[in-house]
């Protein structure tokens, strides 16, 4: 292992901090845990360790080699040869620093083309830079649904036809937070559409949530369910299947005030069950209160 630090480095290191000797930076870490036994196998080299990890990994099986029956959001998607090659033109690989404003440097020019797409086939107004996964952009959602209320509504509607994942997800977030879920109702039929939804929105709504097409297939038009929505004085919130919506109505036309996604429909390989991409969108009225 390389140490770029001289001991003349290290000694004036610790002169600085006011110390003698490195063993005194462990002080406070009682004696008895600072070298502990360890039932580690003998060391290796790296010649022999790279064999090894190779045998390791090629355990591992993908998509290639199995039939995948994994679904739930988490698809074998094929991807065109095209998607390498682009992404691996100068405009895009050149990235360096995100913050400064050369239109010269790939991370600027991928994200400008990626939060105008979109936009565009989601119908809204602007895009952010991406979240964690697309549950992950549902939670961001709830939260600034429960910003833009002032937190003055603290209930939130999720649909029993969202992936299961996102209602855990959002749970996560909310914990130990005045805001109420109304979702995973014992006894609720998991068929129900979109005109069930409307008897649960009240004056306490911040936010309903939808999925487009749903975690089991099924395609709603849902105008009305939006517009029954707003009249409460609630937002509404409708997340997608990006691929989808080559073929279908965009949210934004159902008066979606937030539109969020799983982008990895897009091109992400499955990589062992992610993450993979959060797609968030929104309208300007509510872009200061926005993620990311």
């Amino acid at each position: 292992m390389y140490h770029p630090h001289t001991e003349a480095d290290r000694t004036a290191m610790l002169r600085a901090v006011g110390m003698q000797d490195v063993k005194e930076l462990f002080d406070d870490v009682p004696a008895h845990l600072r070298f502990p036994e360890l039932d580690l196998p003998p060391r290796l080299t790296e010649m022999e360790m790279l064999p090894h990890l190779q045998k390791m990994a090629g355990r591992n099986r993908i998509p290639g080699e199995l039939i995948s029956f994994l679904g739930a959001g988490a698809y074998d998607h094929f991807v065109p040869a095209g998607v390498d090659a682009l992404i691996q033109r100068g405009e895009f690989l050149t990235a360096y620093t995100p913050y400064q404003p050369e239109v010269s440097q790939g991370t600027l020019q991928a994200i400008f083309e990626f939060q105008s797409m979109i936009a565009a086939l989601t119908g809204m107004d602007v895009s952010n830079a991406s979240h964690y996964d697309g549950a992950t952009a549902v939670a961001e959602a709830v939260n600034m649904a429960y910003a833009i209320h002032r937190g003055k509504r603290n209930k939130i509607v999720l649909s029993l036809s969202l992936n299961p994942q996102i209602c855990e997800t959002v749970r996560t977030y909310l914990a130990d937070t005045p805001i109420r879920l109304a979702c995973d109702i014992p006894g609720k039929d998991q068929s129900a559409g979109p005109d069930d939804l409307e008897a649960m929105v009240d004056e306490d709504t911040a936010l309903v949530v939808v999925q487009y097409p749903d975690f089991f297939g099924r395609i709603y038009d849902f105008t009305a369910l939006g517009k029954a929505v707003h009249e409460a004085g609630a937002l509404f919130c409708v997340h997608i299947n990006p691929t989808a919506l080559g073929l279908l109505k965009p949210p934004g036309e159902f008066g979606a005030d937030i539109v969020t996604g799983e982008g990895q429909p897009l091109g992400i390989p499955l990589s062992f069950g992610g993450p993979y991409l959060g797609l968030f969108t929104t309208l300007d009225a509510h872009v200061r209160k926005m993620a990311g």
